[in-house]
């Protein structure tokens, strides 16, 4: 779908924050190897605005995605501000998780190529065998690969097979994962990625030991209990060390 429609109302400084945010994580997808091509998508509800998300054109490489060139739509699927192109998947996908999921404030689907290579094995399972996953214990949901997500329905599928977690593993295809804000969902991707791609690299040695299900479920409360350090969230610090990144080497995200 190719819509034009021009702004309203001015942008409030939380969503100007919200768009720099996301043009932020197309940024870092790009230069961590979690992008392909123009394809796959990442959303962010407008803040004020539960019943709006953001979305980049269709057509733009996540390494160029400026604050500026984000669309709004709205949940009927209607690009309410901006210019350029939707597509077909990211809509289905991304409005029926935000619609289902309304905690959820962020929702990013990508084809990383460790998440999307544990899920063409056939036993896809992220094994609690490293620190890093025990980060996911009980927080991930699977999904079997259905073809495209070319309607609602299977938009809708994804959103019920995730349930009240955070991740979605789809089979033969790639991982979405949702976040409370975008600091969190970046942190969640990213870790993901990390985590697969040690279990994929262990696995390719030998036999995976497993850690005991005592220690797991002790370090998982760890983590729960470690969420800030000093008063300030691990996530949002994360995220603004990341941020600095890009503000030194392409600082053109954010205009």
């Amino acid at each position: 779908m190719s819509a034009t429609a021009e702004r309203t109302s001015p942008v409030s400084a939380a969503e100007r924050q919200a768009r720099i945010d996301l043009a932020a994580c197309h940024r870092l997808a790009a230069r961590f190897g979690y992008s392909e091509g123009i394809d796959n998508h990442l959303t962010v509800l407008v803040p004020g605005r539960p019943e709006r998300f953001l979305l980049a054109p269709f057509g733009l490489l996540w390494s160029e995605v400026r604050a500026s060139d984000l669309l709004e739509l709205d949940f009927r699927g209607q690009v309410v501000a901006g210019r350029g192109l939707v597509e077909d998947t990211a809509l289905y996908i991304h409005l029926s998780v935000h619609r289902a999921k309304p905690e959820a404030q962020c929702v990013l689907h990508t084809h990383m190529p460790y998440a999307t290579a544990l899920g063409m094995l056939e036993d896809a399972t992220l094994e609690m065998a490293s620190q890093t996953a025990v980060g996911f214990h009980g927080d991930i949901a699977y999904a079997e690969y259905n073809g495209l997500a070319l309607d609602y329905a299977e938009g809708e599928r994804m959103a019920r097979a995730l349930g009240t977690r955070s991740v979605l593993l789809l089979r033969n295809h790639g991982a979405l994962v949702t976040g409370d804000t975008l600091a969190q969902g970046f942190e969640r991707l990213y870790f993901l990625e990390r985590a697969c791609q040690a279990q994929l690299l262990a696995r390719a040695g030998g036999a995976l030991h497993r850690l005991p299900e005592a220690v797991v479920r002790a370090t998982a409360a760890q983590f729960a209990a470690s969420e800030r350090v000093g008063g300030q969230e691990r996530t949002v610090l994360h995220f603004a060390a990341l941020k600095r990144l890009l503000d030194r080497t392409e600082p053109d995200y954010a205009s």
